[in-house]
């Protein structure tokens, strides 16, 4: 039976990173067309949500989305979530309908097909270069002015499979504070379960998600970075423990 389920995970490996791929072969035109303006933007965000769909879709994951408030099409918020899964992208395109940039680490960029469109769209972070940093929060700046909202992960990183939620780094809350955008936590409870890092895991299922009430930035200034960290990552912490049965 050992021998069953390895042979199950190394193919539903394989067919996880078919399905990243097709959907993109397939709307190839239309993705290269949306990626000519900036402007045109939210035409590929509405293609990118169609890709995260036929993913979760055809992994067999199935979404079940609780909603606090109802959230402003017209505004721009700061989204942030736990990361523990490769299907956290996908998961958060299908959850989010307000249009956002993801902010992401750099090395993404080296995926075949993906990267293409990844590196062209999505705001790069080289976490090991300040300059790189520094350039996030102007590009960010950019975006947010043409009425994007921004998705960061503000772990910096996928932790250690014991580690249920790792610290925050300040790079998502300096940035909301710095444009006055609400912070919007978002709490993904399965996806460690459903889709790890870890090569031989996984299985089709249910993937939870709780979309917080936002925390307002308005009149805070920087020195207020830290609480707000804090403040978000407990919203996040204590749901997972919901979620846990704690």
């Amino acid at each position: 039976m050992k021998i069953l389920k390895y042979i199950f995970w190394t193919f539903y490996r394989i067919w996880f990173y078919i399905l990243v791929c097709l959907p993109i072969l397939i709307l190839f035109p239309f993705l290269i067309l949306s990626i000519l303006k900036e402007s045109w933007y939210p035409f590929f965000f509405r293609l990118a949500r169609i890709w995260a769909k036929f993913i979760l879709m055809g992994m067999g994951f199935v979404p079940i989305i609780k909603r606090e408030e109802a959230l402003d099409k017209s505004k721009s918020y700061m989204f942030i979530a736990n990361h523990t899964s490769m299907a956290d992208i996908m998961l958060m395109l299908v959850t989010v309908k307000n249009p956002f940039v993801f902010v992401g680490k750099a090395e993404l960029a080296k995926i075949p097909l993906f990267g293409f469109f990844y590196k062209r769209t999505c705001i790069l972070v080289d976490r090991s270069s300040a300059k790189s940093r520094h350039a996030v929060f102007l590009r960010a700046q950019k975006r947010l002015k043409s009425g994007l909202s921004i998705c960061i992960f503000p772990e910096g990183g996928v932790p250690e499979e014991h580690i249920e939620l790792d610290t925050f780094k300040d790079g998502a809350f300096r940035l909301a504070i710095n444009h006055q955008i609400p912070v919007v936590p978002l709490t993904f409870a399965d996806n460690k379960k459903r889709f790890s890092f870890t090569f031989f895991s996984g299985s089709p299922g249910r993937m939870r998600v709780k979309v917080h009430k936002l925390i307002p930035t308005s009149g805070l200034t920087i020195d207020d970075t830290k609480d707000l960290n804090a403040k978000a990552r407990e919203v996040i912490l204590k749901q997972l423990d919901v979620f846990c049965g704690k």
